[in-house]
């Protein structure tokens, strides 16, 4: 899965994108704890990986923003 180019959003647009990454990793964490099996563990670190790398993206393009 290809990440979000963050330069194509609005400040307000980026920062509502960062809060909604932030709850899917809350709730991938959460599913995480509740369930078992190695097939759930591996979707959920897939999931959470994809999640973590997108966040860490757009938290790099509000820091440049925010240093301009």
């Amino acid at each position: 899965m290809s990440l979000t180019d963050p330069t194509s959003f609005s400040t307000s647009e980026l920062s509502n994108r960062i809060a909604v990454l932030r709850d899917n990793i809350r709730q991938i964490t959460e599913q995480a704890a509740s369930q078992s099996g190695a097939a759930d563990e591996e979707r959920n670190s897939e999931r959470l990986a994809q999640q973590s790398d997108e966040l860490d993206l757009l938290l790099k393009e509000q820091e440049r923003r925010l240093n301009k």
